[in-house]
């Protein structure tokens, strides 16, 4: 049987072109959406037109009971889980001394604790068929910080931290854990910054331009193909940042 791999945050920017690739790669892919489900209609319509089909399902991970539901739906239709692809995120521009708990919760929660919560809901299932492998979408600021987005980097400084913790407890399972940490990328996560910081952004990286959704779906291939990788934050950003 074809692996069966979900993937949250899924209409939209990096976490879409992850979805389409492993579709096309002939992965079963459950494709999550929270509010776009015009854009994850419209990413179904597309695949469909390839004769590739795939699971469009609406749920707020952030939830428990939400997330519980989609893992449920997909271990019925399909009876395992090879693959979590922990996409979902949000960010947030402010000075932090403007930032409420309103914000804390909502950007903690969206982008943490839901990848906290599906680890939790998944790894049963993976432990069981002795087999998995889940893939953190992070970012170069969970490892370096970011000025004006400090809720943004210690929601993916704690993903970086959760990613080496369950490496290290799941390994004995035969489940690898790893983290891609992106710099900046051609998506609408950058609506804030103006083009004239872009370019600058641009002219500081070695690589000479920006990433696009594209080198980050090739290297979640890569994490999925391999088997002795774990435990590992890997950022792929033109060599903008280096560590």
């Amino acid at each position: 049987m074809e692996k069966v791999a979900i993937v949250t945050g899924a209409s939209r920017g990096i976490g879409r072109e992850i979805a389409k690739q492993l579709a096309k790669s002939k992965i079963q892919v459950i494709a999550n959406y929270n509010q776009s489900e015009k854009e994850a209609l419209q990413l179904k319509e597309e695949l469909e037109k390839e004769n590739i089909g795939i699971d469009i399902i609406k749920a707020d991970i952030a939830k428990k009971e939400e997330a519980k539901k989609l893992v449920q739906f997909v271990l019925e239709k399909y009876h395992k889980i090879d693959i979590l692809i922990n996409n979902a995120g949000i960010s947030e521009y402010k000075l932090v001394t403007e930032e409420t708990e309103e914000d804390w919760n909502r950007v903690i929660n969206t982008n943490l604790y839901s990848a906290f919560i599906m680890c939790q809901e998944v790894i049963p299932n993976m432990i069981h068929h002795k087999e998995g492998c889940i893939i953190n979408i992070s970012s170069i600021w969970g490892m370096v910080g970011a000025s004006l987005e400090v809720l943004y980097s210690i929601s993916k400084a704690g993903m970086n931290g959760m990613t080496k913790s369950l490496a290290k407890e799941l390994g004995p399972s035969n489940i690898r854990v790893n983290a891609i940490a992106p710099g900046t990328i051609h998506t609408d996560m950058n609506l804030n910054v103006s083009k004239q910081e872009l370019k600058q952004i641009e002219e500081e990286i070695p690589l000479g331009r920006m990433g696009v959704p594209k080198d980050i779906a090739k290297c979640v291939n890569w994490l999925i193909e391999d088997n002795y990788t774990t435990g590992q934050i890997i950022s792929v950003n033109g060599g903008w940042v280096i560590t």
